[in-house]
């Protein structure tokens, strides 16, 4: 058995720097203020949950912190539908998430028309476009993060910008 301690691909933007590049302009791209970083976060969160990568969760878990998020809002992400802490747009964002990232019921899309005017109830078009892109995102650091395998840090976070 293989030790799940021993990243496979600690920094990809040393073979390819390019990375870097694509990264802050994404950074960039969903740091417009049409959503809340907070919110941002949540479903950043919530997709590492998903996926079950360490990395994703301690990494999302660390920006939360440093932007002030409570521990029960934290610990609440995973079981977010019930919970009390989410606002209906984060709700919203959370559901849009999950849809993207679960197989959808057989025969049905992963993102309803419902789904998708639930949340236009609460993101102009907008904050909407910079919600996809922000799940695009994560999507795009998921495949780095089960592959790669990377050593959970929560220093970067220190990192983040608003």
């Amino acid at each position: 058995m293989t030790n799940p301690s021993i990243s496979r691909m600690s920094n990809p933007a040393e073979f390819v720097p390019e990375l870097n590049d694509i990264s802050a302009a994404l950074f960039r791209a969903t740091g417009n203020q049409s959503v809340p970083r907070t919110t941002i976060n949540l479903i950043h969160l919530r997709a590492g949950q998903l996926v079950n990568n360490t990395y994703l969760t301690i990494l999302n878990t660390g920006f939360l912190r440093k932007a002030g998020e409570t521990e029960e809002r934290i610990t609440a992400v995973s079981s977010w539908q019930d919970a009390p802490y989410f606002t209906d747009a984060e709700r919203a964002a959370l559901a849009l998430v999950e849809a993207t990232l679960q197989p959808a019921p057989h025969g049905r899309e992963r993102v309803t028309d419902e789904l998708y005017a639930k949340a236009a109830e609460h993101y102009d078009k907008k904050a909407l476009a910079t919600l996809t892109i922000a799940i695009g995102q994560i999507n795009f650091f998921i495949a780095l993060a089960v592959i790669g395998k990377p050593q959970p840090v929560t220093s970067l976070a220190d990192e983040q910008w608003d």
